[in-house]
């Protein structure tokens, strides 16, 4: 998977040990980080979401990007705009 500014992932227990169990959290990416670190790993910076898809808190988190899962989120239904 390609990280992107604008993905929304899941990071659990597969993507570091700190997110295991109730850790875990949803994260929406604002910058992936494209300095060198160990293989597979990635600093990523974004927001925690909530429930209802709001940001909770903006994060830096260094992540095992195989571990990390990426997550559908349906926009809900637009309104017209106004003329």
């Amino acid at each position: 998977m390609v990280l992107r500014p604008g993905d929304v992932v899941q990071v659990g227990a597969e993507a570091s040990v700190q997110f295991s169990g109730d850790r875990a959290l949803t994260f929406r990416i604002i910058r992936v980080d494209t300095r060198v670190t160990y293989d597979g790993w990635v600093w990523l910076e974004g927001y925690v979401l909530g429930p209802a898809g709001n940001a909770l808190q903006r994060r830096r988190i260094f992540v095992r990007q195989g571990g990390l899962r990426q997550v559908l989120i349906n926009p809900g239904p637009r309104t017209a705009g106004r003329a």
